[in-house]
Order: structure tokens, then sequence, then C-alpha cells
């Protein structure tokens, strides 16, 4: 693996991922109770070991097909891959091959163009569902100190526009027209390493976690940051991903490595609710049809299901090696999670990643 690839790969997997050398088997469930009702728990999950690579994952707005970023290989592997899946039995419906690797997705709300961030060439393609095949791609000129590309992370698309995160110290915050995919505006001074992006329909901002443990508030209309949040103060953090609850006016946000933890913020002041003890925090998803909380934790090589009131434990779902990415059915009673494998020390993984379908009102 050469030494661009694996600076790149260092810096863009932190931020999707996290760092750990954990190892397991196959998919199974754990809860409270007698080892009978584990099992039936074990039963319900479906999982298909798909391939190397697997990051985030979209559905199509009718429901009818999931499609999963792939990286594939990082040793000796050149491009990447898009999986077609039928979200009810994971089976494979459809592959794109791509000469770039394939890390985060956004979904336009037709469901006619898949968007997918190029990581490692600091850039976004995009997919025609349609055909299948990239019709489109914007690479970034930006370069850091050694000559490398800005990590392309987070892709959030908003009123036609794609918001994408870049991993840099200083971070930035490329603001892309949707369907011409030429570069609109850059949000400067981002912190280091964006991560996480959301948009917030109840308050009109647009939130990006960075890892200097700052939570900025920028208007997705003037691209002006309003607010910069630190809600840990001056402790480390490294924050990463974000969920809302819209009703509650709650802004949830994982810390996978340096606080390993989430915390709970009011979504239009900052200020801290509640800080959970449940450790790493990888993806988190908030479901309010179940009023349930997500939250993937790559370390212990679990998913934890959480009641979004009181942030007790309602069940814990062993998902070894690293559970990493989250993806919610419209309806609220389906989840989808994509477990990676850990890496060898020569850069080649230890199994194929999988994609697993958890039902929840089983």
């Amino acid at each position: 693996m050469n030494k661009k690839r694996s600076a790149l790969m260092l810096l863009v997997g932190l931020a999707l991922a996290g760092c750990s050398a954990q190892q397991g088997g196959g998919a199974s469930a754990t809860a409270t109770g007698t080892p009978a009702a584990a099992a039936t728990q074990s039963a319900q999950l479906q999982k298909n070991a798909l391939g190397d690579g697997l990051y985030e994952m979209a559905l199509t707005p009718d429901g009818r097909a999931l499609y999963v970023a792939s990286a594939q290989g990082f040793k000796d592997v050149q491009g990447g891959a898009i999986y077609k899946l039928d979200p009810a039995t994971l089976k494979v419906l459809g592959i794109t091959h791509t000469d770039l690797k394939n890390f985060g997705v956004a979904m336009d709300p037709q469901g006619k163009t898949l968007y997918v961030t190029n990581s490692l060439d600091g850039g976004v393609s995009a997919l025609d569902i349609a055909s299948g095949k990239i019709t489109g791609r914007l690479l970034f000129s930006e370069r850091n100190d050694k000559g490398f590309p800005y990590g392309a992370r987070e892709i959030l698309w908003h009123d036609g526009q794609l918001f994408i995160g870049g991993v840099a110290d200083p971070g930035v915050i490329w603001v892309v027209d949707a369907k011409t995919l030429k570069l609109k505006k850059r949000i400067n001074n981002a912190g280091k390493w964006v991560t996480g992006l959301h948009y917030s329909a109840q308050t009109q901002r647009l939130y990006a976690a960075n890892g200097g443990g700052e939570i900025l508030v920028i208007n997705p209309r003037s691209y002006a940051i309003e607010q910069r949040w630190q809600p840990l103060g001056e402790k480390p953090a490294l924050l990463l991903n974000l969920a809302e609850d819209k009703q509650g006016g709650r802004l949830f946000v994982t810390d996978n490595s340096k606080a390993k933890t989430t915390l709970v913020l009011d979504i239009r002041s900052g200020k801290l609710i509640k800080q959970l003890d449940n450790g790493d925090s990888l993806a988190v998803k908030y479901n309010p049809q179940r009023q349930e909380l997500y939250l993937t934790q790559r370390e212990s090589g679990k998913l934890l299901i959480l009641d979004a009131h009181s942030y007790a434990t309602k069940r814990s779902v062993s998902l070894p090696p690293h559970p990493n990415s989250l993806l919610l059915s419209a309806d609220g009673q389906t989840l989808y999670v994509t477990v990676k494998q850990a890496f060898n020390k020569d850069g080649s993984t230890q199994g194929p990643d999988s994609i697993v379908r958890v039902p929840l009102n089983q």
C-alpha cells in the first residue's frame, strides 16, 4: 500500500470508523433473560457477508432498494463498488464497479441519483439509479502540506445542494450544486476534521461536528458559521455523528475515541442536557416512531438500543467485530448495520464486511 493511500486511510478511517483492533465472529444477539430468548433474537437477524470496505447506506424513497457504498480492499485493489440490495432479503440486485473508492452516501429526495464521496481522492461522484452508471464527478483542488487531497467524508443533500465535509486541519465544507456537480462555495475555517453533518428543518440550520470537539451551527443560505459550540469545553473530544429528536429539540452527538460518549444537546442553544456513559459511540440514529436511540460501539462490537426518554439500554445486540454505519427504514421498524472486519498489518482485512438487517418490531 503506497504512502498516499496509507496516510489518507488513517485520517479518513479515523473520522468514519474510529480506531480498534478487536476481533470476533459472526452476528449474534444478546439480551437479559434466558439463553433461549437470546437465540430467538439471533435468529431474527439477517446477514450478508457482502465484500470488503463497506461504509454508508441509503434507501430509495419507495423503500424498494438499498444501496451500500464500498471502498473494496485497500491492498492491491483499485477502485470500489456500489451494491444494490433487496432491503427485505439483503439479496444482491446489482453492482456498479467504480474506478474510485466509495465511503459516504446521500440520496436525492426523488430517488433518481445517489451521491457518494470518494474520500481518498477528495471528490464526489453521482450514480444514476435507473442505469446504475456513474454520470458525474467533482474532484476538489485542496491539498494538505504533504500533497494529499482533503478527505471528502460525510455528505448531505439539502435544497438542491450537496454539503460535503472535508477531513483536514483546518477543515472545510464544500457546497456543490447537486444537478451540475459544480462547486458553489467553500465554508472555510470549519475546525479540525469535519466529520458529521446534519440539517434540521426545525431550526433551518446545518450542524457540523469536528475533531476539535466543536459543533458548528451554519446558515445554509448565507453559508455563514453563526455559532461554534464546544459542549465538553476544553476536554479532548473527537465528535463524529449527529441525529435529531425533532419533537424534543435534542441533538445527539457521538464520540468514539476521545471522550467515548454520546452527548445530548439542546439543538437551539447547544446546552449539554445529558452525557451518556455507555462508552464508545460511533453511528447514531433516533427513531421517533419507537422513541428509541441506536448506537454502534466499534470497540465492544455492539449495537445498543436505548429508551430515548430514560436513556436506559433496552437491548444490546452483539455484532462483532466492528459495527459501523446505521440506516433506519422510513417506517422506523427496520435497522440496517454495516459490520466491518479488522485490518491486518499489510492493509488487508480478516474477511469480508457484512450488512445486517435488524427487525425492531419482533
